[in-house]
């Protein structure tokens, strides 16, 4: 059977939060249309939130929180409301995975995003609004401490220890945690689809 890893399996995932206390993110502030210019999804990290993250006169924007040194290793973004709304371009989940993110959490993401992300091995939940709250005041007053995602299990371990569970897709959920795009699903079933055309040569349908 072939094997086709085409995105880094997810299974936990610990890390510092980035919080960026806004809702109604749009793909546009995520990744600026003018830098769209290609279909490879690597090198657009350095302008993600470009328009947030520099100055007009191209100077790091000491305010945003992608410049503050205290988050720079962080894979966890966190949000509130309506994260990925705008556009349908894959190139949002691109950037964000490229500049070091696995997952991002927020109270509610537009779907296309949603489904976007989850095909490109980028993982987002959403927590109630009360615990999303929380841990936006928590990464902002004590960056140093950590939130664990256990994707086989669908839970959040806060700093506190309490833990939360998120609901997910389980096709979506396999694919993450194996590893895999939609095409490497497919070709999970090889020896199936080898089978039925075999039998379709056989009866001379093929």
């Amino acid at each position: 059977m072939s094997s086709h890893i085409a995105i880094a399996p997810i299974t936990l995932i610990q890390s510092a939060l980035t919080p960026l206390n806004r809702s109604d993110i749009d793909t546009d502030q995520i990744i600026p249309a003018r830098f769209l210019k290609g279909t490879v999804k690597t090198g657009l990290g350095e302008k993600l939130f470009h328009d947030l993250r520099y100055l007009p006169n191209g100077s790091p924007n000491p305010e945003f929180i992608l410049n503050q040194p205290e988050y720079k290793d962080s894979q966890i973004l966190i949000a509130f409301h309506n994260f990925g709304c705008g556009s349908s371009r894959e190139h949002a989940p691109w950037a964000l995975k490229d500049y070091g993110f696995q997952a991002v959490l927020a109270v509610s993401f537009a779907d296309i995003f949603k489904n976007n992300a989850l095909k490109n091995g980028l993982l987002t939940i959403a927590l109630p609004e009360a615990v999303i709250l929380h841990l936006l005041q928590e990464a902002t007053s004590k960056p140093e401490q950590t939130l664990k995602i256990d994707l086989p299990s669908q839970t959040v371990t806060l700093p506190s220890g309490k833990t939360e569970h998120f609901d997910i897709d389980p096709y979506r959920k396999r694919c993450l945690v194996e590893g895999l795009d939609d095409i490497g699903f497919t070709l999970g079933f090889e020896k199936e689809i080898e089978a039925y055309e075999n039998a379709l040569l056989e009866r001379g349908l093929a």
